[in-house]
């Protein structure tokens, strides 16, 4: 399975899309306006203790205070040993200071999720300060190759005198001992600074901060599938270089500068697929379809037949549309970023069989997903039940807003999203045609913003393609609409 990365980077957001066997598979979305706090290590002060809820509210430095959890408060760290307390009103009091890290960003009205088992990323490995033991991802199956890595861990950790727990990542398979060197020795480094930081941190400081999208999609998501990872501006391929050579010199031949006429994301239609991802039907190919909706609490998934009506019987007709359905199901979740509990209702089977064939082929679907899956048996009522990791904001979430017309009942695209489509909708034409300027005509919402907000983002647009542009608006226009006029 060949994987392709390909970046759109703009200097309001960068995007990220996943393409697997030419079709997109997962898409990531990071605004200058509202970044991604996972992995961020911050001095919190405890500001409120909630007994009840054996948690704590943790003021970080944000608009909402984050919350921490008593499964999730580190012995270690609070100068404690002996076995765990799971009462929080023993461990933390209000105004006490301690250092957290996110482990899931803000979602809706819910403030960030924090660890104090603090965790620290590099290409192979990851390190703890306050654990003590050497794991191996469970993604690594080979036992051969799980006892080499534990072996080799065991004595760089010692040869190195880096004290805490290790884990190798699923990249770790294969890695040179020399390559699990050099990431121990830059974890050391980082530790070392991360402490310098901690003693004259005061709280609500930041004191380290993960990459940005760009440089973590090397760190992360570059392995032996992909190809080539792609980019289409100069000056961010000119720091992923920098960083490949410094961290990943293996895969600094894979990376790209696209320099090609049409907009990066049109070479796989990543644009309307994205759309599509938006949208609550899926069609299946044989005619079938799923019905997606996405709620606070869950996600459910419904199966139907649809147009298809198969060639021999209903029951096989039902269970080849649940077949397809799973790989489809597995892409979208990706494809989606949707997370926490779902609900898939597959289509009625008698057949027992049937139900384990679908079961089976939902869990080897998920197998290649980035996020932990975990899949319950079909239920009496036909449900299958599961869990996929949530640490940030599904796409839906982050591209569109509670629609004001429908009181919440659907979404539409924010002002934002709209106008970085109108700023790369003028870059397409610019290309594609010799105007001498540009009218963007727009709803009310979209026009104001521009105008207040991305001043200097239009300044820098008619520099880029130097022609002027004007805007209108246009009050009858929903929020989504817009229109680029050539003069």
């Amino acid at each position: 399975m060949s994987e392709e990365i390909l970046l759109n980077i703009t200097p309001q957001e960068t995007r990220v899309a996943i393409i697997s066997d030419a079709s997109l598979h997962e898409i990531y979305v990071e605004r200058k306006s509202k970044r991604g706090l996972v992995g961020n290590i911050y001095v919190g002060k405890v500001s409120r203790v909630l007994p009840g809820m054996q948690a704590a509210f943790i003021d970080i430095g944000l608009e909402r205070t984050a919350f921490l959890h008593v499964s999730d408060v580190c012995m270690t760290a609070l100068g404690r040993k002996g076995e765990k307390e799971d009462n929080i009103a023993h461990l933390l009091q209000e105004g006490r200071q301690v250092v957290v890290q996110v482990v899931k960003d803000p979602i809706g009205t819910k403030g960030a999720r924090l660890t104090m088992e603090i965790s620290i990323p590099s290409r192979f490995l990851v390190y703890m300060p306050s654990a003590s033991n050497i794991g191996v991802s469970q993604r690594i199956e080979q036992d051969e190759e799980r006892l080499r890595l534990k072996g080799t861990l065991r004595e760089l950790s010692r040869q190195s005198e880096l004290n805490g727990g290790i884990i190798a990542r699923t990249l770790a398979e294969g890695a040179s001992d020399e390559e699990l060197a050099k990431d121990m020795r830059f974890l050391k480094k980082l530790w070392q600074s991360v402490q310098d930081k901690l003693r004259t941190g005061k709280a609500g400081d930041l004191i380290h901060g993960d990459l940005p999208l760009h440089l973590k999609v090397l760190r992360d998501m570059v392995n032996a599938d992909v190809i080539r990872v792609m980019v289409d501006s100069r000056e961010t391929h000119k720091k992923m270089i920098e960083f490949a050579q410094r961290f990943v010199p293996e895969i600094e031949g894979h990376i790209e500068l696209y320099k090609g006429e049409r907009p990066v994301f049109d070479l796989h239609s990543i644009e309307e697929e994205i759309q599509r991802a938006l949208e609550r039907k899926v069609f299946l190919k044989s005619g079938g379809y799923l019905i997606i909706d996405q709620t606070e609490a869950m996600t459910t998934i419904d199966v139907n037949t649809g147009a298809f009506v198969g060639h021999r019987n209903l029951e096989e007709t039902i269970f080849k549309t649940n077949l397809e359905a799973t790989q489809v199901i597995a892409r979208q979740l990706r494809l989606r970023n949707l997370g926490g509990i779902m609900i898939v209702d597959f289509i009625d089977m008698d057949s027992e069989s049937h139900k384990q064939q679908v079961l089976a082929a939902l869990q080897r679907a998920l197998s290649n997903d980035r996020a932990k899956t975990t899949v319950s048996n079909v239920s009496r009522l036909g449900l299958v039940e599961m869990t996929r990791k949530r640490t940030s904001e599904s796409l839906e979430h982050v591209l569109c807003e509670e629609c004001p017309s429908c009181g919440g009942r659907g979404t539409v695209k924010t002002a934002e999203t709209v106008t970085y489509e109108v700023f790369r909708e003028i870059t397409r034409h610019a290309r594609l045609f010799d105007a001498e300027q540009f009218r963007v005509i727009a709803s009310d919402r979209v026009v104001h913003r521009i105008e207040d907000e991305e001043s200097d983002a239009v300044a820098e647009l008619e520099t880029f393609i130097g022609k002027p542009i004007h805007f209108q608006a246009e009050p009858l226009y929903p929020i989504e609409q817009f229109d680029v006029v050539m003069m």
